[in-house]
């Protein structure tokens, strides 16, 4: 990485990965649609749909739910109910300002989750300049740093708003709906959240014994026969009262089967709505007749193009190998309900969800041969086109591992680093464990991104496959060859002690040349390895090569280390004017690429409070004590460097504000360390010669209590939500005494009695927050 812990640092800036588009940016694609492809899908995602001709007003239950003083209005019911078209209508006559997202299953990541409402209220809310950057910025803590500065811009808006969710039940992952809970928090009286679902929605029950809530279900959704009348007559079909009737008793009141047999009724002179069948909906019979009205070119290309969440008519033309998509989607949308327009130039659609599952199983079953196929089209179309997150999507429907697995090592580390974990987590377990095994390079990746993470079980097992692999091609992840990625993964893991240490980083530095995205994390893992030898000499030189090279390369992480790990030398030697430009210099790349949850912010954050400690400024010193004990946990002994060395800097600036108390503790975290990683040079003599100062000394000043451990902080942000401890641990995957006890062990050290004085006390000590 210092892909250490900096791969994030280097997609914030962009040239490492290439810069993967985050949500709002513009799109970087080689041949990209006008506007930009992936600008064009996210303003359809945020843009309130077009209404659709003839249909029936909503006007009684928006009133009621804005008339509520509830701040959340949960529509939840099944498919065809006319949710969507509820919000859209209250969308179109609300007077507040409109904060509109059409959830997809992209956005089932806690981060992307964020960064996507964010974007969102930005559009109408743009006084608030930091919010897309804080929320955007890799590696935030989406539960821990993003919801809650999220949920405190809502709190304070200027003016009220109703941010409107369609489709939540695309959110799958407990970590979303985690810090959506966090997020609807933070709604002002005055504002509503208003989601639509298929399924339950996790956040209603807590709110509904709090009377916070109006819940409209399938029975206030359905129509009665004035609303079927509407529907008929909006088709241009002339039916008797009684025959409404009758159809509106079979479909109870359905939406979607009500202007399904309307649509019918109209090609078949009224005689289709009297119909019945066993099936409450008549699901299959609608859906059939409706199909085989068409002519059989239209017929193809619906169940052809289901295979696309998003719907474009250069795609189209892509997908079926001919042209004529764009008066395809204009002749269905005019005579079709169940193609619905994303954007205002009507350049993007989608299916109806339940028409869309009709498609699909018609594809299945008429043509299942040319699925495979259809989706290869599709990720040749949306590589060509500058979004390969979409064409890999598309590519793991398919049998084409090789090419997966090449596009998931290019993505694997920029998406990580964007914060997005899920999604990453989701492609692997896509691609399963043996084939990342088969292609070495991206094997190394998952080594990097556990080690990150902190699942050092994981990151153990992925070292130990990248050691016994053998690969002679050049990989797809921007490393000069296999050999040089795994020598620095050695390196960062440092698992055989110093001397393997230089030897994997010489060799990676010997391999990488000067143009080499991983230059930089070549040189700093070889700065590294002296400062274990005890050669500070010959690491200040190759630090100072590293920080030169790494801002050519625009790779901030590897900057910040490099300047944190001078600024310690100079301090050493009394330099502290020069120590002082050090520290400013990472600390201002910290801010402003958001990286104070990284490993190598530790050494910055300790080496910035030593600097206020010698310039007598005990509140910065505090404040970057904070900092700096925040982001400990990110230094596990997979990281083993960072960890010891970030931990015996912050006990050595506790030391030195008498605090007395911290400095043991940290010294007990070190020997943990330890324990799994003894051989550590030159440093391992350093906490000796540290550790003989404190235990000579009588000194008692615990002036601040214990620190919370870095298990404790982990936990810490789950108290903002409204998880019982046994929902907790599962989060965690810890028992629910081991959560019992650290809850009370959180408690004790705050100097509080309950979940919210913890919050509340966290935030305003910065362990918490933004």
């Amino acid at each position: 990485m210092s892909r250490s812990a900096g791969s994030c640092g280097k997609v914030a800036s962009g040239s490492r990965w290439g810069r993967l588009r985050m949500v709002g940016e513009e799109s970087q694609g080689a041949a990209p649609v006008v506007g930009g492809l992936d600008r064009l899908l996210l303003d359809a995602k945020l843009s309130v749909p077009q209404a659709r001709p003839g249909s029936v007003s909503r006007a009684g239950l928006i009133e009621a739910a804005r008339a509520s003083q509830c701040r959340v209005v949960g529509v939840t019911a099944s498919a065809g109910y006319g949710k969507s078209t509820l919000l859209a209508q209250w969308a179109r006559a609300e007077n507040r300002r409109i904060v509109w997202v059409s959830l997809d299953r992209f956005d089932d990541d806690p981060a992307l989750l964020l960064s996507v409402l964010a974007t969102a209220y930005a559009r109408v809310s743009p006084a608030d300049a930091d919010l897309l950057a804080d929320l955007r910025s890799p590696g935030v803590s989406p539960l821990g740093r993003g919801a809650p500065r999220l949920a405190s811009v809502l709190r304070t808006s200027p003016a009220p708003f109703v941010l409107m969710l369609d489709d939540l039940h695309e959110l799958r992952s407990s970590a979303c709906h985690d810090v959506l809970g966090v997020v609807i928090s933070g709604i002002p009286r005055g504002s509503q959240l208003v989601s639509a679902s298929r399924s339950e929605q996790p956040h209603i029950p807590r709110l509904r014994s709090a009377a916070d809530v109006v819940e409209l279900g399938a029975a206030e959704l359905a129509l009665d026969a004035v609303g079927a009348e509407q529907v008929f007559a909006a088709a241009g079909v002339q039916v008797a009262p009684d025959v409404v009737a009758g159809v509106t008793a079979r479909t109870e009141g359905w939406p979607a089967g009500l202007y399904l047999a309307a649509a019918i009724a109209r090609e078949s002179h009224g005689q289709a709505v009297a119909v019945s069948g066993e099936d409450r909906y008549v699901t299959d019979y609608l859906y059939r007749e409706s199909l085989s009205q068409l002519p059989g070119a239209t017929q193809a290309f619906l169940r052809r193009t289901a295979v696309l969440d998003q719907l474009h008519a250069p795609l189209c033309d892509a997908l079926l190998g001919e042209p004529g998509g764009q008066q395809q989607l204009r002749t269905i949308e005019a005579s079709n309900s169940f193609l619905i327009p994303l954007d205002r130039r009507r350049l993007w659609y989608r299916y109806h969800a339940l028409f869309r599952e009709f498609l699909l199983g018609e594809l299945r079953r008429v043509e299942p041969e040319v699925v495979m196929k259809l989706h290869l089209r599709a990720a040749d179309w949306y590589e060509s086109n500058g979004s390969p997150v979409l064409a890999l999507e598309h590519l793991l429907n398919t049998t084409e591992r090789s090419r997966c697995v090449r596009l998931v090592t290019a993505l694997a580390l920029p998406t990580y680093s964007a914060g997005q974990i899920t999604t990453v987590q989701r492609w692997l377990s896509a691609l399963g464990d043996s084939a990342i095994e088969e292609y070495p390079p991206l094997a190394v990746l998952a080594g990097w991104i556990t080690a990150l993470a902190g699942h050092t079980g994981e990151a153990q097992r992925w070292a130990a496959i990248v050691d016994a692999a053998s690969f002679d091609l050049v990989p797809a992840d921007g490393t000069a060859s296999f050999g040089s990625a795994r020598a620095m993964l050695r390196a960062v893991m440092c698992a055989s002690g110093p001397e393997q240490m230089l030897i994997d980083a010489n060799l990676a530095l010997a391999q990488e040349p000067p143009w080499s995205p991983w230059r930089d994390t070549a040189l700093c893992m070889s700065a590294e390895a002296h400062l274990l030898f005890g050669d500070v000499d010959a690491a200040c030189e190759l630090f100072v090569e590293t920080s030169a090279v790494a801002e050519a390369l625009g790779n901030t992480d590897t900057i910040v280390e490099s300047e944190s790990e001078l600024a310690s030398v100079d301090m050493d030697r009394g330099r502290w004017a020069q120590a002082g430009e050090h520290v400013d210099r990472a600390l201002a790349l910290i801010d402003r690429h958001r990286m104070h949850d990284y490993a190598t912010s530790v050494i910055a954050f300790a080496q910035a409070a030593r600097l206020a400690v010698h310039r007598s400024d005990l509140n910065e010193a505090d404040r970057q004590l904070t900092n700096a004990m925040r982001a400990r946990p990110a230094c596990t002994f997979v990281l083993p460097f960072f960890a010891v060395r970030g931990r015996l800097q912050l006990a050595k600036a506790y030391w030195s504000i008498g605090d007395a108390s911290t400095a043991r503790h940290l010294l007990r975290e070190i020997d943990d360390v330890l324990l799994h990683r003894p051989a550590l040079g030159a440093l391992v003599d350093e906490v000796s010669d540290f550790r003989r100062i404190v235990t000579s000394s009588a000194r008692t000043g615990a002036s601040g209590g214990s620190p919370l451990t870095p298990a404790e902080l982990r936990l810490l942000p789950y108290l903002q939500t409204h998880l019982t401890i046994g929902e907790i641990g599962q989060r965690l995957f810890v028992s629910r005494n081991t959560v019992s006890s650290e809850v009370a062990s959180i408690y004790r050290k705050l100097g509080v009695s309950s979940r919210n004085d913890a919050v509340q006390h966290a935030m305003a000590i910065g362990l918490l927050g933004g």
